[in-house]
């Protein structure tokens, strides 16, 4: 169903598929507590657009991302080149400040909605797969994949920022509105460095859960 459409009620629902009226306000109370439906008393429940989610400690490629959550992945190729990397881009991928690089930018979309701005510039070793990649209809990582190049582990910064007029623009969002902004590194199998890459989310249509344990505190003993 899409975003706006009215589900049947709960009556129907128990005439539907031969449960109890319990079970089916159950299952749709779980719905509307995972974002996915909005119940309006008096007029009914109604599909909602999901918030795309994913934990801060993995990294799934996009395209297999929206996949999972029953979306259409497609991207929008801003920028595909071949060219010298700056000193904050050798930096990061550990090479020379004379050594070419791929810059990809690309806006990433989930049912044609604008999910993210992606700005990557990888290791010059990757040109030959990256520029020949369909990077409209395809996955960049899937590309590497398949020619021998295995991503493995990366570190990542988050942080928030305000959309500017360009983000604006490209997001279908208002300048100024927040954005979650997560700034990688991803190395090979290897350990060399391949990807650093900055995706720009829009705040209202983009999280990242993230799980954690609870440090000892002073005082804190562990049971006899």
């Amino acid at each position: 169903m899409r975003p706006g459409e009215r589900l049947p009620s709960d009556a129907e629902l128990c005439r539907e598929f031969g449960v109890s009226r319990m079970t089916a306000r159950n299952a749709m109370q779980r719905l509307a507590e995972d974002g996915l439906v909005r119940r309006v008393p008096g007029l009914g429940s109604f599909v909602v657009e999901p918030p795309s989610h994913r934990y801060a400690d993995r990294l799934m490629p996009f395209s297999n991302e929206m996949r999972h959550q029953g979306r259409t992945p497609s991207s929008r190729l801003l920028v595909r080149e071949v060219r010298l990397a700056s000193d904050a881009e050798a930096g990061k991928l550990r090479l020379r400040a004379d050594e070419p690089v791929v810059h990809v930018r690309r806006l990433r979309l989930a049912d044609d909605v604008p999910m993210a701005i992606e700005t990557a510039v990888l290791a010059g070793r990757t040109a030959g797969v990256v520029m020949a990649a369909d990077l409209e209809a395809g996955s960049l990582h899937e590309a590497l994949a398949g020619e021998g190049i295995h991503l493995r582990r990366g570190v990542a910064t988050i942080a928030a920022e305000a959309a500017t007029s360009e983000d604006a623009g490209l997001l279908e969002v208002e300048e100024g509105d927040p954005l979650l902004v997560e700034r990688r590194v991803i190395e090979d199998m290897q350990g060399r460095a391949i990807e650093a890459t900055e995706s720009r989310y829009p705040g209202r249509r983009y999280a990242l859960d993230v799980r954690f344990e609870i440090e000892d505190g002073p005082g804190h003993r562990e049971p006899a």
